[in-house]
């Protein structure tokens, strides 16, 4: 009989959850991060932290420089094994290190790469938020219909959170009543657009004005996909070029039902040859 211990109980768990990278660290906000969007784990296992992606994915600032360093990608990996193979216990290592002085009063960001990628996973994010009130949580967040149903019904008072367009899912969002944040060219775009750019501060996402303009990161192969455009419109003209052929598709579909020989089957003309005749059964 083999002997071998089960994943979860040979993988290494982090010893610190939060930390900071230098831009949270000027202004006073602790990180939580998962590996971004869909890879593998060492293990073998698959996952996607991002399930609500769209074209975001293509221009993702967690999927390039510092966050693909092997050191910064393994310990993002080893957040997500110890989520995946114990909630409950990284549930209770989250609400220990959050009794330490430092995070009273303090801003935590949940997911500076990655998502609330299941309906366990944010109700356990829900759970730790209520248990540490005197600290502050804020999130970017895609997963419109998931915050619709688990979150927005009865919010802590302590967790505040955005929608991001460039998600499957913006068709949902309703920049007159949601605080919604896109992704633009430049600063000069944001304001031409009247939108208020949390450049100064990420915590102006969650606490400036309700809609929130975002700086593209400078990375020029990201830039050129972007092409001038915000994340919100190309993300629409993705949504639309699916839709049309999704069109085109029916449309074939109702042409091909609708021939004259699927609705007169021709008639088989009788063989004269033994070999052709239907045998007896």
């Amino acid at each position: 009989m083999s002997t071998s211990l089960p994943i979860s109980a040979t993988v290494r768990r982090p010893a610190r959850l939060l930390t900071q990278n230098s831009e949270m660290r000027q202004i006073g906000v602790w990180n939580w991060s998962l590996p971004a969007w869909a890879g593998r784990l060492p293990d073998g296992r698959t996952y996607n932290t991002c399930p609500s992606a769209g074209i975001c994915a293509q221009a993702c600032y967690a999927r390039h420089g510092t966050y693909t360093w092997p050191v910064v990608r393994a310990k993002h990996q080893a957040n997500l094994t110890y989520v995946l193979d114990d909630l409950a216990g990284w549930q209770a290592a989250m609400v220990a290190e959050l009794s330490a002085t430092k995070f009273r009063g303090a801003w935590i960001r949940i997911h500076d790469s990655g998502d609330f990628f299941s309906d366990s996973y944010l109700q356990a994010w829900l759970d730790i938020c209520r248990a540490r009130p005197d600290t502050n949580f804020y999130a970017y967040t895609k997963e419109v219909s998931r915050f619709r149903a688990l979150v927005e019904p009865d919010p802590p008072p302590n967790f505040l959170w955005v929608y991001s367009y460039g998600g499957t899912q913006d068709a949902a969002l309703n920049p007159a009543v949601d605080r919604v944040a896109d992704v633009f060219p430049d600063e000069s775009a944001i304001a031409e657009a009247g939108w208020a750019s949390q450049e100064a501060s990420d915590l102006l996402a969650v606490l400036g004005p309700r809609l929130v303009g975002v700086p593209a990161n400078r990375i020029p192969a990201y830039l050129k996909r972007l092409a001038g455009r915000r994340f919100s419109e190309w993300q629409a003209e993705v949504d639309a070029e699916r839709a049309a052929r999704r069109g085109r598709q029916h449309l074939r579909l109702v042409v091909d039902n609708t021939r004259s020989d699927h609705l007169q089957p021709p008639t088989a003309e009788p063989s004269s040859m033994p070999g052709d005749q239907p045998r007896a059964a």
